[in-house]
């Protein structure tokens, strides 16, 4: 099979697509298919090794799993010994992080429970952009964020995955909502229904004056205590991903400024394919859709996953195989 194949940590472009053996599914693994994949921040540090901290997960000096991807969807070939939720033919999802990474080729063998079943009406490319993007906007908004109804909120790294499913669940519950991004993001930002929008190259947003009930923040790009200014009293600020200095500084000062301002600041830890049951209810109804960049094609990853990490892309970056 095609595989992108990552010996060494180094820039995207310098990736190669190799034939590899195809997997082999052991006790409790699927043999997948992929159809479709989808590219995420996850990627774009493992296959740098950057920020440095990644490489406590990935490998100190070269990728333990050499083959990226952590989203996709596709059809089930064959299956491992004890294998009780699918069969053959099934057409599956998800986001399979908790099990592994190894999403950009054209067969994967993992866990079971790594996939869902895909909706039929749901199309492989549109099943790969949904669970981990829609989940984080999800559970930061409604679990994290307890978001209410005609709630003011704040969307911080807005054009990307998390954000365009974010402002869909925002809208839900009849909320204004203000989205900071830049570049050719905003204008396609405002198609997609933001109220307002902010390039945080020209302004910062905690300097504005601007109060808002809740702030989704999927960039952590400041440090904690500068966000208290664009909160309302016992207003809410929850990250759902960042950089890695903040969120370690996040993590040893959020507790502190919650107590001592009244607002509450929270870190999303996300649970992989949890709750995508509510989430296939809601783009059954109508209500969200995922925003696709896309679909490129497989030999395009190296070159997608450099565009994804310069911030140039709406919504998901998606690769239909």
């Amino acid at each position: 099979m095609k595989a992108v194949f990552c010996s060494h940590y180094a820039s995207p472009e310098e990736l190669e697509i190799k034939e590899v053996p195809n997997p082999v599914p052991a006790k409790h693994e699927i043999l997948v298919k992929i159809h479709a994949t989808a590219i995420n921040d996850y990627d774009w540090g493992m296959v740098r090794g950057k920020p440095y901290l990644y490489r406590l997960i990935f490998g100190l000096t070269k990728p333990k799993r050499p083959i990226a991807g952590m989203e996709l969807s596709g059809v089930i070939e064959d299956i491992g010994e004890g294998v009780t939720q699918f069969k053959k033919g099934d057409a599956v999802y998800g986001d399979i992080s908790e099990f592994g990474f190894g999403s950009f080729a054209e067969y994967i063998a993992i866990n079971e429970k790594a996939v869902v079943l895909k909706p039929e009406a749901m199309s492989f490319e549109e099943a790969t952009a949904i669970p981990h993007a829609a989940l984080l906007a999800y559970q930061g908004l409604v679990e994290k964020g307890k978001i209410q109804n005609e709630q003011k909120i704040l969307i911080n790294g807005a054009g990307g995955g998390v954000g365009t499913f974010a402002l869909q669940i925002a809208k839900m519950y009849g909320a204004e909502v203000t989205g900071v991004d830049t570049g050719e993001k905003l204008n396609n930002m405002k198609t997609i229904g933001y109220d307002e929008v902010i390039d945080y190259k020209k302004e910062n947003f905690t300097k504005r004056g601007e109060r808002y009930d809740l702030i989704l923040d999927a960039k952590t790009s400041q440090p904690t205590w500068n966000y208290l200014k664009a909160l309302k009293p016992k207003g809410k600020y929850v990250t759902v991903g960042g950089t890695a200095g903040n969120l370690i500084l996040f993590g040893l000062s959020s507790g502190l400024i919650s107590i001592l301002s009244g607002k509450k600041f929270l870190l999303l830890a996300l649970q992989p394919n949890q709750g995508l049951d509510t989430i296939n209810q809601l783009y059954a109804e109508g209500k969200i859709k995922p925003v696709i960049d896309g679909p490129y094609a497989f030999h395009e990853i190296p070159q997608l996953i450099q565009y994804f990490g310069e911030g140039k892309h709406t919504g998901k970056v998606v690769i239909r195989l």
